[in-house]
């Protein structure tokens, strides 16, 4: 089957592919020897996923494969920035000069009983009543984006990562940033919808 969405721009090419019950993938083909290990207990949904980045990549870059450090992905050639999604039946990898955080995320009422874990309370302020289950799932995916680019395991996505003010009306250039005491480092996030799923670009 062909992509599913491309969400490129200048800076990147970001490709999302649907799986389709009849796509059969060929494991020992696109997966990297090194990972083999990786997938020994992997749920057959999470094997797809994987399956379908790497078909991305067999397609878009065959002389490269991922690999992982600390569980973060990385390519060899070391040549491109990259990021990985992923939300059965869809998964996504971005590459870039620069680094990029992607995310995929389904609209979810179990955002109403998280918010507490991730978003302050001045957070909510923006948040209009009747399209709070909406805007908790993108704040979620921005916080999920930022996380990909600017990771620390010391770090939580209440504490250290932030979503400015944005409404419906503005989605390409929300406002977002990773802090602590002693830094603020300020990026742009790219939002766009498909079906019942939001995807966030962070670049």
């Amino acid at each position: 089957m062909p992509v599913y969405k491309d969400f490129s721009n200048i800076k990147a090419r970001i490709l999302l592919w649907k799986y389709e019950e009849e796509e059969v993938f060929d494991a020992r083909k696109l997966l990297e020897p090194e990972n083999y290990d990786r997938i020994t207990d992997y749920h057959p949904r999470k094997l797809l996923e994987t399956l379908m980045v790497r078909q991305i990549l067999h397609d878009e870059l065959p002389e490269h494969k991922i690999l992982y450090d600390n569980r973060q992905p990385f390519l060899v050639p070391k040549d491109y920035e990259i990021s990985i999604t992923n939300s059965f039946p869809y998964a996504a990898l971005a590459w870039s000069k620069e680094k990029i955080g992607i995310d995929v995320e389904r609209f979810n009422p179990k955002m109403l009983r998280l918010k507490d874990k991730f978003i302050w309370p001045h957070e909510r302020e923006f948040i209009p009543e009747d399209e709070e289950m909406e805007y908790l799932t993108i704040i979620w995916s921005v916080k999920e984006s930022l996380y990909k680019i600017h990771h620390s395991k010391y770090w939580s996505l209440k504490k250290h990562y932030e979503v400015l003010p944005f409404s419906r009306d503005n989605l390409h250039s929300v406002q977002c940033r990773v802090y602590d005491d002693h830094s603020s480092d300020q990026f742009y996030a790219r939002i766009e919808f498909f079906d019942d799923y939001v995807f966030t670009v962070v670049d």
